[in-house]
C-alpha cells in the first residue's frame, strides 16, 4: 500500500516515498468486521452502508474517537471515511482528495489529468476542477464511463455518491487507495505538528475546503420495493413536469436553469447512453434528481437524489437534512411521491 506514497498518519513517524515501507504503524480497530453493505443483496445495485457493528461507529462518535475512522466492504472497492465525531459525504470526500492531491499524495506529485463524476454525485467537484482549471466530466452512474476516460488519460480521480472513490492506478473503484489518501493528506496537513500538539483532523480538513469552495449539501433518498406501476406513473409524471418547465420557471424559492433526462455522449469512444435520471437544475446549483432501477417483478427502487449549494459561512457545517428541507420538501410536492406511491418516508437516507 505504501508504494502509492501514502504517508504515516501520525507527524513524529518518519513519512513514507512512493516505495519505502512505513517505519511504524499507528492503526487500530483493523479487526475484520461486517460494517456495512447489509442491503447490498441479491438485488446487488443496492449500495448503500448501513453499520451493523455499532460499537465501533458509537466509539468513533466519542471522546475517543481516532482522528481517522475508515470502513471498507468485503472486496475492497467502497470506503467511507470519518472524522471524530464527522462523516465525510463520499461526493465530498472525492473532491477533497482531488484538492488536495498535487500537494499531498506523492502519486498525484505532478497534478491531476482530469477529473470525473457520476451525474447524480454532489457537485463538490466541479468546483474543485474549476478553481484547479483541470478537465471535468459528468457521466452516468456506471464505472464503465470513468473506464474509458481513464484508458484514454483524460481523467486522474473520479467517484460516485454510491461510497465508490477511483483513480487511474488501477482503473477501478478502490476503497483502500481512498483511505490511504485520507492517511496522505493527514500526514501531510500534520507534517509540522510538534509530538503532543493539536493535530489537523479530518473536520479541519473538511471546513477548510468548504470556506474555499462553499458546500454542496447532499442526500440520497432511497423508497425500495415500490409497486413498478406506480414508480413508472410518477417518472412519467415528473417527465410531464419538465416538458412543461422552461428555464426560469418557479419551484418554491428556487428558479429553474433546465430540467431534462441526463444523455451522455462519451468523449472516448463516442457512444451515447440515454435515459440516465431525470434532473432539475437551479440558478443557485442546486438540483434535484430522479433515477428507478429494479422494475420487475420484485418491486422497483426510486432514488432521489438533493443538493443544495452554499457559500454561507455561518451555515457551512449546519447538518444537512436540515440545510435540504426546502429543498426536499420541493422534490416531493413537483414529483407527487406520497401521492403516487404511498409512501410517507424513504427507507434509506444516506
Amino acid at each position: 500500500m505504501c508504494g502509492l506514497g501514502v504517508q504515516c498518519c501520525h507527524p513524529t513517524y518518519s513519512a513514507a516515498t512512493d516505495q519505502q515501507e512505513c517505519s511504524a504503524c499507528c492503526c487500530f480497530w483493523t479487526r475484520p468486521v461486517y460494517l456495512f453493505m447489509q442491503h447490498y443483496t441479491a438485488a446487488c445495485y443496492s449500495c448503500v452502508f448501513s453499520v451493523s457493528s455499532a460499537a465501533q461507529v458509537e466509539l468513533q462518535w466519542s471522546d475517543r474517537g481516532a482522528v481517522l475512522g475508515a470502513a471498507s466492504d468485503g472486496d475492497g472497492d467502497r470506503n467511507m471515511i470519518l472524522g471524530k465525531k464527522f462523516f465525510v459525504s463520499p461526493s465530498d470526500s472525492v473532491a477533497m482528495i482531488a484538492a488536495n492531491a498535487q500537494a499531498c499524495i506523492p502519486y498525484f506529485k505532478d497534478g491531476l489529468k482530469g477529473v470525473a463524476r457520476s451525474m447524480p454525485t454532489g457537485a463538490a467537484l466541479d468546483r474543485v476542477a474549476e478553481t484547479l482549471k483541470l478537465p471535468f466530466f459528468e457521466t452516468p452512474t456506471g464505472w464503465k464511463f470513468f473506464g474509458n476516460l481513464m484508458d484514454a488519460g483524460k481523467c486522474s480521480i473520479c467517484g460516485e455518491e454510491s461510497f465508490g472513490t477511483g483513480a487511474d492506478h488501477i482503473r477501478e473503484k478502490d476503497g483502500i487507495f481512498a483511505v490511504l489518501c485520507w492517511l496522505s493528506i493527514l500526514a501531510y496537513k500534520n507534517k509540522d505538528v510538534p509530538e503532543g500538539g493539536k493535530l489537523v483532523t479530518v473536520e479541519d480538513i473538511a471546513s477548510e475546503f468548504w470556506n474555499t469552495y462553499g458546500r454542496n449539501f447532499f442526500s440520497r433518498y432511497d423508497y425500495e420495493e415500490c409497486k413498478s406501476e406506480d414508480a413508472e406513473k410518477m417518472m412519467a409524471h415528473i417527465r410531464e413536469v419538465i416538458a412543461s418547465s422552461p428555464p426560469g420557471t418557479k419551484f418554491g424559492a428556487f428558479e429553474l436553469a433546465k430540467a431534462d433526462d441526463f444523455e451522455y455522449k462519451d468523449p472516448i469512444d463516442g457512444s451515447v447512453a440515454s435515459k440516465q435520471g431525470l434532473r432539475f437544475v437551479f440558478t443557485d446549483g442546486s438540483r434535484i434528481i430522479f433515477r428507478l432501477s429494479g422494475t420487475g417483478s420484485s418491486g422497483a427502487t426510486i432514488r432521489l437524489y438533493i443538493e443544495q449549494y452554499s457559500n454561507d459561512k455561518p451555515r457551512l457545517k449546519e447538518d444537512a437534512q436540515i440545510a435540504l428541507k426546502d429543498i426536499i420538501k420541493v422534490a416531493l410536492d413537483l414529483s407527487k411521491l406520497q401521492e403516487y406511491t404511498g409512501r410517507e418516508k424513504p427507507n434509506v437516507i444516506t
